[in-house]
This record gives C-alpha cells, structure tokens and sequence, in this order.
C-alpha cells in the first residue's frame, strides 16, 4: 500500500502538513517521501511538474492515480482506506456535516490568512495601499471571531466535530500557521486552547514541521490582528 504512494512536499506547507497527518492517522508510514524547497523553487522542478502541472505543492499520487489537492487527497486516503487506522468521518450524520461544513470552511480560513501574509510577502511596500492592508485585516479579524465562537460550542475534550476527524487535519494547520506569524493567544484564546488540545497528538507531534517559512519579521506580520 503505502510504498506504492509518493508525496512531494514542503515544510511548513499547511495543505502539505493535512497530507502527512492523514497518512500517519491512516498507519501508512513507508510512502515515498520527497521534502522539497519552496525558497528554491524546486515545487516548480520538472519532478514535480510531471505529477502536478500547477507545479504547487503537495503533489500525491498512490500508484498510478494523482490526487494533489489537499483536501481532496485527505478524502481519496480517508475514502480508500477505512477500515486501518483512525476513522476520520464520523457515523452520525450530524457529526458529519458539521465535520465536511468545518472542513470546507478551514479553506477560507486559510484563504484569509494567506490574503495577509502574501499582500507583504509579494507586494513591494512602495507598492502597498493602505486601505488593502486594512481590509485585509479586517477580514481576517472577522473570520477568526467567527471560530472563536465556534469552539465556544465544542465540548470540553472534543475536537471541531466530537471526535478527531478531517475537519480537524484541515484547520489545525491553518491556526499553527497562523501563530507562527504572530497570532495572539490572549486575543483568540479559544483558538489557542484548541491548539494546545491536538499539539500531543501523535500524527500531529511527530510531524510538526521543522522549518517555518523564513521572512524578516514573520513572527510580526499577524501581531495586532
């Protein structure tokens, strides 16, 4: 099974950490791992081209059959193998759609974010607007009030949809991120209790990335938000 599968990746990467963590969840250690660099640009190399012409990263396939967006390769793993390691979709069809609802809106958490962090990253100061800059944080504000009251409503040891699952390998690396670049705890400190929930977590643990992106005062860029 998992020799048969190959995953091109980059540290840091949160839609490359969901991969990883279904995989180890899934008990499908052995895969093809290729630790590749954004800084060099390797995720547009021609290994990784062959598999995905996006030339983005992850790029998964598991035989002959590619799978590179993330979530969609969460589910093919989920979907493909069931019945080995933990369940990731819930019976309950309650449970459920509350689980496929977060999932889905971890991708627009992570859009917001990366709205933020890349209006700086790409855009040269001299070319900056305020206004965007301020609409841009606005924005992500909003979103993460909005999980804040999310998990107002989870139970005490619960994760997004009772018990761990894929709304959770989704938006737990979306809000690690997040607070690589400086998110307060203080102000989001339900964000920040649910962090400390899974950050044991084997899968989770055993493959926090090593390497963060690198940016001159990247730990300052969501200060204040």
């Amino acid at each position: 099974m998992a020799k048969d599968m190959t995953l091109l990746w980059g540290s840091g990467s949160p839609p490359c950490w969901r991969v990883i963590i279904v995989l180890e969840e899934k008990n499908l250690q052995g895969y093809n791992s290729k630790l590749l660099s954004f800084e060099k640009m390797e995720h547009k190399s021609q290994q990784v081209l062959d598999i995905n012409p996006r030339g983005q990263l992850p790029s998964f396939k598991d035989g002959d059959k590619i799978i590179n967006e993330s979530i969609g390769a969460c589910l093919y793993l989920e979907n493909q193998y069931k019945s080995q390691g933990t369940k990731l979709i819930p019976d309950s069809p309650a449970e459920q759609a509350l689980m496929y609802q977060r999932m889905m809106e971890g991708n627009t958490l992570m859009q917001k974010i990366a709205t933020v962090l890349y209006y700086h990253m790409l855009v040269p100061e001299g070319e900056r607007h305020d206004s965007a800059v301020k609409r841009n944080r606005e924005n992500l504000t909003t979103e993460l009030q909005l999980w804040e009251k999310y998990l107002e409503n989870v139970a005490a040891g619960s994760y997004l949809a009772g018990a761990f699952s894929l709304a959770d390998v989704v938006v737990y690396p979306n809000f690690a991120y997040a607070f690589q670049y400086g998110l307060s705890a203080e102000r989001y400190p339900k964000i920040a209790k649910y962090l400390n929930l899974l950050k044991d977590r084997p899968s989770i643990k055993t493959t926090w990335p090593q390497k963060w992106f690198q940016h001159e005062q990247r730990a300052e860029m969501l200060k204040g938000i």
